[in-house]
């Protein structure tokens, strides 16, 4: 893509980035951070599974679903010696799913990313992030059988999750998905989950690595979460074997003062603990203030996490529970043997069907076991746009600089990313 066609995008989209497609309050309070914002634009819900008495029928009331995803990608990386990077991939997912029979139904869904080769760059040129080092990826994303009684569900084999320390993160092309067993139990406001995560693939993953393991004996998990139009609080326990302990809680509260005008104070805290030396330990502390005025929305979040001798800060698999975590850069980046402060200010803005913000952000490290120290800053400038219910129009620009060395280094790059899907 020409420098011609990059500065109109940048300036078609200054102070825009999605951060929620509707401002009715109690959505926008579940969308705690600007990963987790982005990764909402091109999300598939799942479709409600229709009911049968027949065997035959659980296959032709069976529902197929799935989206249609293109993406450009690239890198203008300001290192020496460092070449830009850029790809174009079409692909998506497509997803069949049974009728329930006596509670019981299952679906399988595969995922596609195919970089078009006329629209992506050769050798040091690719940008691998959308279909691999090949050029294309392939995978059975989904496969399960589920069960449902009442208010309990039970499903087994791979799916998506969407947990503080373990998510889908659907950000690029192909998103996170979990080999795993889940059950989950709803009373009044209340969700009970526990489960066991063996395994794990996508773009955080690694594209060339396929599936890999969620701990060296799978990751054990439970939490218990409580929601209402005024408060909500989390409390959640991860054992990822031979890695580490991990307990994470948060809670929200949110003030509609009136119609035009709402408050949405967050809190949160993670503490880790190391298993057999794998150098994960922290103390991560967190909070989130956001005031709504009409259809402008102006947020701030911070995170601190203590120093912690040798040792870095996880967080997760898909890496966007902390509140200040970005586009690109977490709180992991630089909490490596240092104490780490983040501030991400931003602000937010919704017009019919488009949805913009601005966000910025500041990640500092202390000086860690041999003096040296971390300053980097994230900016993320995008929009989204909702031509109709099926079909969505996005885009970010990010412009990332590391403060504290003079010379360029790999933390000093500008990323922009169109993408387009179409859900069917």
């Amino acid at each position: 893509m020409t420098k011609i066609l990059k500065t109109g995008f940048i300036i078609s989209s200054i102070f825009s980035i999605l951060y929620a497609q509707d401002t009715d309050i109690e959505k926008r309070d579940r969308i705690s951070s600007v990963k987790k914002a982005i990764g909402s634009v091109g999300k598939l819900e799942e479709k409600d599974v229709g009911v049968v008495e027949k065997l035959k029928r659980m296959f032709s009331d069976g529902k197929v679903s799935g989206q249609i995803r293109g993406v450009y990608a690239d890198y203008d990386y300001k290192k020496y010696g460092e070449a830009d990077v850029y790809a174009t991939a079409l692909g998506g997912s497509l997803k069949y799913e049974l009728a329930s029979l006596y509670g019981f139904n299952g679906a399988v869904a595969f995922k596609t990313s195919q970089d078009l080769g006329f629209a992506t760059g050769d050798d040091d040129k690719h940008n691998p992030e959308l279909s691999s080092s090949k050029g294309n990826h392939t995978v059975l994303s989904e496969a399960y059988i589920n069960y449902k009684h009442k208010d309990f569900n039970l499903r087994a084999g791979r799916q998506v999750l969407d947990t503080p320390l373990a998510d889908s993160d659907d950000i690029r092309m192909i998103s996170n998905t979990f080999d795993a067993y889940v059950a989950t139990y709803k009373l009044d406001n209340f969700d009970f989950i526990a489960g066991n995560i063996q395994k794990w693939q996508g773009s955080d993953a690694g594209l060339d690595d396929g599936w890999i393991d969620a701990g060296e004996n799978g990751t054990n998990f439970g939490g218990i979460s409580f929601d209402n139009d005024m408060v909500g609080f989390s409390i959640w326990y991860y054992n990822i074997t031979k890695n580490v302990n991990a307990f994470y809680t948060d809670l929200t509260l949110n003030y509609e003062i009136n119609k035009d005008f709402s408050l949405h104070i967050a809190l949160q805290y993670l503490n880790e603990s190391e298993l057999d030396k794998s150098g994960y330990e922290a103390d991560i502390y967190g909070a989130l203030v956001e005031f709504v005025a009409y259809d402008i929305g102006f947020n701030i979040a911070y995170n601190k996490a203590n120093k912690k001798s040798n040792k870095q800060s996880f967080s997760g698999n898909g890496g966007g529970s902390m509140f200040t975590s970005m586009d690109t850069m977490i709180i992991d980046e630089i909490a490596q043997d240092r104490d780490a402060d983040v501030w991400v200010g931003g602000i937010s803005y919704t017009m019919g069907d488009l949805s913009m913000l601005y966000a910025y952000g500041d990640f500092l490290g202390g000086k860690d076991s041999v003096g040296k120290k971390a300053h980097i800053t994230e900016q993320d400038i995008g929009f989204a746009y909702n031509v109709n219910e099926e079909f969505i129009m996005s885009g970010i620009y990010v412009i990332e600089e590391d403060k504290e060395n003079s010379s360029k280094t790999d933390y000093d790059w500008n990323r922009m990313q169109v993408m387009v899907t179409y859900n069917f």
